[in-house]
């Protein structure tokens, strides 16, 4: 908008030129929100239990939130690295598979916001189910039947992930 109000101010071919290119822009963006979003497919490479990079792309698995690689939980008064858990099982969800990812939003960190999966495994869902990752608006019957098992997570005690990283300033 300031650059549009500059641009006023000039004479001649240049303002309007500059205002044109400004409302192509303008345009784009209302017909092509997305440009950002697409659908990804390849090699997988495991960040954490919510977070890879896909054929070069960091995707954060839309709809779950996995513990931090540094976070650590408590089962039967003994701290365990429930982080690094996470990040585990994701690899072994994948294996040596291809991942396709459903790119649905990119965040404020640019990351795409994707449903992943592996072969026949929905990732995003299968992470929930097995109880390493919370529901973040997506997988709540997941979550209650891990909770109810008892699986993952659920064996003992942790914070959510979105509270521990508030409580030391990550991501924010």
């Amino acid at each position: 908008m300031k650059l549009a109000l500059q641009l006023l101010k000039k004479r001649g071919p240049v303002k309007w030129i500059g205002l044109l290119l400004i409302l192509i822009g303008m345009l784009f963006n209302a017909f092509w929100p997305s440009a950002g979003i697409s659908n990804i497919e390849g090699s997988a490479k495991v960040i954490d239990g919510d977070s890879l990079r896909v054929a070069g792309r960091e995707v954060r698995m839309q709809g779950i939130d996995a513990p931090e690689g540094r976070q650590t939980c408590t089962r039967q008064g003994q701290e365990w690295d429930c982080g690094k858990e996470a990040r585990r099982l994701l690899q072994r969800l994948i294996g040596r598979k291809s991942v396709f990812c459903e790119g649905l939003d990119v965040d404020k960190h640019d990351r795409l916001l994707a449903l992943c999966r592996a072969g026949d495994t929905a990732l995003n869902r299968e992470m929930v189910a097995q109880g390493f990752a919370v529901a973040y608006g997506r997988y709540k019957d997941e979550e209650r039947a891990a909770k109810a098992a008892r699986k993952g997570l659920w064996s003992g005690e942790f914070k959510r992930p979105r509270d521990w990283r508030r409580e030391r300033n990550i991501g924010q």
